[in-house]
């Protein structure tokens, strides 16, 4: 799924490491359909939440499922005590944008040449009392 989702997937290693963890949510419905991987970084001032991962299987889009996935990673991320939940997503990939903002994150910044292909990435970030 992930490189059906991405121009540029995590390789498997990458996944592994956060097998286990709490903020890695797999959805299935007959099989996996989607799944959400989020972490917390330690930054002066406090807990960080950071979304690395988000893929629903082409298939099975619009309807709901990362949503879901995002609502549940990102109330885990709070049960851990972060403050801002962060994540980095193409500029091109409007589906995922939509999405993020739906769920009230925002346009912080604009990271030049991002992805290996040059893509530029858009760092949104959604605060707790939002």
């Amino acid at each position: 799924m992930e490189t059906d989702a991405f121009p540029q997937p995590w390789p498997f290693g990458a996944f592994e490491q956060y097998l286990g963890e709490p903020g890695f949510l797999v959805a299935t419905e007959d099989g996996v359909c989607g799944y959400v991987v989020g972490d917390t970084v330690k930054k002066p001032g406090g807990r960080v939440g950071h979304v690395k991962n988000l893929a629903v299987h082409p298939e099975q889009r619009g309807r709901g499922i990362g949503t879901s996935l995002l609502d549940r990673a990102m109330a885990i991320l709070r049960g851990q005590g972060v403050g801002p939940i962060k994540l980095e997503v193409r500029r091109g990939n409007e589906g995922a944008r939509e999405l993020y903002r739906s769920q009230g994150f925002e346009h912080r910044a604009t990271v030049n040449g991002y992805y290996d292909d040059g893509e530029d990435a858009l760092l949104l970030v959604h605060y707790e009392n939002e």
